[in-house]
C-alpha cells in the first residue's frame, strides 16, 4: 500500500446542497444563507483525500474530505486543527500513538504535533484548519 499526501490545494464548494425551506438572500454582496450537505459534497469529490472548502471562519477553512483505506504521509501544522468524523472511522497516529476517531467524534490535533493517517480509514471527514485566503 502506498502512502498518499494530503492535498495542498483545495477547491471551493460550488453546489453544497440546501437545507429545508427557502434561502435568505442576506445583505447585498453577501452569499445567500444556505445549509450545507458535507456528505453530498464529499461524495462528488474526484478522489479520496482531496478536500473541498465548504466555507471560512476567520482565518480557518472548513473542509470536507472523503477518506479511503490508503494512509496519508505524516505532517504537522503551526496551528491546531479540528477533525470531525461524520461517518466511518479515521485511523490516526499522533505523536507516534494510534488514535481512532469514530463517527460523531471530534479530535483536536495540537499545533506542531506530527500526525499521519494510518491504513484503514473510511467515511466522511470535516477538517477545520487555519489557512490564509487565496
Amino acid at each position: 500500500m502506498r502512502a498518499v499526501r494530503a492535498n495542498e490545494t483545495t477547491e471551493a464548494a460550488t453546489t453544497p446542497g440546501r437545507g429545508p425551506g427557502p434561502a435568505d438572500s442576506g445583505a447585498p454582496g453577501e452569499p445567500p444563507l444556505t445549509a450545507l450537505a458535507p456528505r453530498r459534497v464529499a461524495d462528488r469529490l474526484p478522489r479520496p483525500w482531496r478536500s473541498r472548502v465548504l466555507g471560512r471562519v476567520g482565518a480557518s477553512a472548513v473542509k470536507v474530505v472523503r477518506m479511503s483505506e490508503l494512509p496519508v504521509a505524516e505532517e504537522s501544522h503551526a496551528s491546531a486543527e479540528a477533525l470531525l468524523v461524520l461517518d466511518g472511522v479515521l485511523a490516526l497516529e499522533v505523536r507516534g500513538e494510534p488514535v481512532d476517531v469514530r463517527a460523531g467524534e471530534l479530535f483536536l490535533v495540537p499545533a506542531g504535533a506530527p500526525h499521519r493517517v494510518r491504513p484503514g480509514s473510511a467515511g466522511t471527514l470535516v477538517i477545520v484548519e487555519e489557512e490564509p485566503e487565496r
